[in-house]
């Protein structure tokens, strides 16, 4: 299907239609109600009501998009930028002036900037340090050990992250640091994003207080890895270097405030996006354990008996497709926004200028219009020819067009590597206390997951 014919018009006017308005709205609130509420059925629901549908967050009108084609041209489109209440609310935490919420010519300049370091020539440079983490990892669990799967998760992504692309041991002591600021801060800016009090978050009540530190302790400890490797002299090949020596449209270093918006947009999307997905892939492995005798069984034709190795990820194909279903079922990436820059139509309605819209790939990845048996886990699916009449944009995990995340395939390498390491090291079981449910902040993640490692 083609965004043309999804383009209704008003009967006999030949021009965009209004959207129409998802029922469900409370005074005041609006739909935001719902979508602190169980958000992940209510965006699933919106399709029922249309391809373009209007959604009230309190005061705001806001538009929803809720089909592959049309979520695919939205993100395409020169009419529509990044911004909307999911990256206002980031704002606070990203900085204005990162490659995560720059538009126009300065985030061009940035994707420059930071290409290079996720270049395919560039990632086997990145090989030996992924293989120490994700070995290190599964040599820290010992038999029948209940492992707080938020905490080992958040460690790994951030240690790979960090020890990559900003290469120093001082990252060692303040990993702790970032993966308890960051679990604070993704929990309370959901909650900011669809139910807009503005100045109610500003109470010194004790929610806000802790979201507060955590947002200060970042920022502190950004300040510190950039004045630390400017007063070690050193310059090693690597993400910060790039940014220390960039330059700006005239020739002249960038301005302190978009060197600390990107070390904070380097440490901070990604980690949390990668924790995300490894929270996911340990709750996938414990649920389907048939597929960690299919991931061992790969490794063991791929491998052999010598340890995984970065080299290996490549062949890897079903232990790769275990990843992408993962991210398929439960994408970290849940939700996003766009503003249209000027009067405009997506799918034949009308868009005015000044609009927020939003979409889901949580709800276009789960379509049943889309993938048959839409809600089981089958990797199977990702084979050539698996999925034939699959739509274009049905499947986006690293977004399209110039916002696409430039560490796509660094993630995949990570995520590949980590899942077959540890499947190849451990059987898992929930332990007491545990549960899985889905926890919705800015990403997606299981609320509690506490597990068994069982070797063997």
């Amino acid at each position: 299907m083609t965004v043309e014919s999804v383009k209704p018009v008003t009967p006999g006017t030949g021009e965009p239609s209004e959207p129409p308005v998802a029922g469900g709205g409370v005074p005041l609130l609006g739909h935001g109600w719902k979508l602190a509420r169980d958000p992940l059925a209510f965006m699933a629901r919106l399709r029922d009501h249309g391809d373009v549908v209007r959604l009230r967050l309190g005061p705001k009108t806001v538009y929803a998009v809720t089909s592959p084609e049309l979520t695919g041209a939205l993100a395409l489109s020169p009419d529509y930028i990044i911004s909307g209440p999911l990256w206002e609310t980031l704002e606070s935490l990203l900085g204005k002036e990162g490659v995560a919420t720059a538009n126009g010519p300065l985030h061009r300049r940035q994707r420059r900037t930071i290409q290079p370091a996720f270049r395919l020539d560039a990632l086997p440079g990145y090989g030996p340090i992924m293989e120490e983490e994700a070995h290190a990892l599964v040599g820290r669990w010992s038999r029948g050990e209940v492992l707080d799967v938020t905490a080992e998760a958040f460690r790994v992504s951030v240690r790979i992250s960090a020890r990559c692309l900003m290469r120093g041991s001082y990252m060692d002591a303040r990993s702790e640091r970032i993966t308890a600021a960051l679990a604070t801060l993704f929990a309370g800016m959901y909650q900011r994003m669809v139910v807009p009090l503005g100045p109610l978050y500003r109470v010194p009540v004790p929610a806000n207080r802790e979201f507060n530190r955590a947002l200060a302790d970042l920022h502190r400890l950004v300040d510190e890895i950039v004045a630390d490797r400017r007063a070690s002299g050193q310059k090693p090949n690597d993400l910060l270097t790039a940014l220390l020596e960039a330059e700006d449209e005239n020739g002249e270093p960038i301005g302190e405030q978009e060197i600390h918006d990107q070390v904070v947009a380097m440490l901070t999307p990604g980690s949390e996006t990668a924790g995300s997905v490894v929270m996911s892939l340990l709750h996938v492995l414990t649920e389907h354990p048939d597929q960690v005798d299919k991931i061992r069984e790969e490794v063991k034709n791929v491998v052999g008996d010598r340890p995984v190795a970065f080299a290996d990820v490549r062949k890897l194909q079903h232990t790769a497709n275990v990843v992408v279903e993962t991210m398929r079922l439960y994408p970290a990436v849940w939700i996003l926004t766009r503003r249209a820059v000027t009067d405009t139509e997506l799918g034949g309605y009308r868009i005015p200028a000044g609009a927020d819209i939003v979409y889901s790939p949580y709800a276009v990845q789960r379509d049943p219009r889309s993938y048959e048996r839409h809600t089981e886990f089958d990797p199977d699916r990702w084979l050539p020819g698996g999925s034939p009449n699959l739509p274009k944009y049905a499947m986006t995990p690293f977004g399209v067009g110039n916002r696409k995340c430039p560490s796509d395939h660094f993630s995949m390498a990570e995520l590949t590597l980590i899942t077959a390491v540890v499947a190849n090291a451990f059987r898992f079981e929930p332990a007491p206390g545990s549960d899985n449910r889905t926890h919705v902040g800015i990403t997606l993640r299981p609320r509690r997951l506490l597990l068994r490692a069982i070797p063997g």
